[in-house]
């Protein structure tokens, strides 16, 4: 059991909860596919540098979330749910990538 905390929950089979105001979640879902960065302010498509490694990444104030690694999903996701700390949840469909239906609010307020 590995003691690092890490600043997200899995919920479900393609639910990520980000639980942590100081730390952005980068998430990668595949190599094709944008990076998505999820911050307190909501989420959008990551435009600089992907940290290289997690201590990379923890001096950025950020932590890289796989959703293929075994110790998230352990796939690929076409379709993945992102509940933000602005009480938002997004949809994040990556068979409509390029357009205004890419990364959209699912709820306005799912608490």
């Amino acid at each position: 059991m590995s003691t690092y905390e890490r600043p997200f929950l899995v919920s479900g089979r393609n639910t990520v909860i980000h639980k942590q105001k100081k730390l952005d979640l980068i998430v990668i879902n595949n190599e094709t596919d944008p990076v998505v960065i999820v911050s307190r302010t909501g989420v959008r498509i990551f435009t600089e540098e992907v940290p290289v490694n997690r201590v990379e990444a923890k001096e950025r104030y950020m932590d890289i979330v796989d959703i293929g690694s075994s110790d998230v999903f352990g796939e690929t996701k076409t379709l993945l749910f992102v509940q933000a700390l602005n009480n938002k949840e997004y949809k994040i469909d990556y068979t409509k990538i390029g357009t205004d239906l890419f990364i959209r609010v699912h709820q306005e307020n799912y608490i």
